[in-house]
């Protein structure tokens, strides 16, 4: 088990638009032709913050319009948020906030031996690798510079909490970095 931060970024490290638009990423890669499908396959459990959950909502699900899908999840999802949110029909959706680590103790439990996706933002897989609970960092660098928007990871980590472990080339648009993170150095870089 394992609790990973698998995430993609433009290549001046933004992961959203400053309006939480994700539109920048799609054209650069099937999701199909990626890792996301073995990936997704060993999940267990998944945590997003609230402006996550709710492009879902808008952009996957389009909760409440005539064309209304479902929720794109198997797994229980915690959605970490101060505010009340509506929750797609037979979604397994878990409104939390506070901190990370209790809600990671739930998350374990209920992903037995499968691993733990922190989907996003940036900030709450930090508050993640702030709590020493972050295992990997699994970032898909798009050939897209954004300019301005949402950090991909706004933390300062310094060398060697960071290690390389693969680099996979997609396609021309994208390739995928894999880092595993050490944790005898997490919490005094952190």
């Amino acid at each position: 088990m394992a609790t990973q931060y698998y995430t993609a970024s433009s290549i001046d490290g933004f992961i959203a638009t400053e309006d939480d638009s994700l539109e920048w990423l799609f054209p650069l890669a099937d999701l199909e032709k990626t890792s996301y499908p073995t990936f997704i396959s060993e999940v267990g459990a998944i945590a997003m913050g609230s402006s996550t959950y709710e492009w879902l909502l808008r952009h996957a699900v389009k909760l409440g319009a005539v064309d209304e899908g479902k929720w794109p999840y198997s797994q229980p999802a915690w959605i970490f948020s101060s505010r009340k949110l509506d929750a797609p029909a037979g979604a397994d959706i878990r409104f939390v906030q506070g901190d990370v680590r209790s809600v990671h103790t739930q998350m374990k439990r209920v992903a037995n031996t499968k691993n733990i996706w922190v989907m996003g933002g940036g900030d709450l897989a930090g508050q993640f690798f702030d709590a020493g609970l972050l295992d990997e960092l699994i970032v898909q660098i798009g050939s897209v510079s954004l300019g301005h928007g949402k950090s991909v990871f706004p933390r300062r980590v310094f060398s060697p909490v960071l290690q390389l472990v693969s680099v996979d080339r997609v396609n021309e648009g994208m390739a995928e970095l894999r880092y595993k993170i050490g944790k005898a150095n997490q919490a005094e870089d952190a």
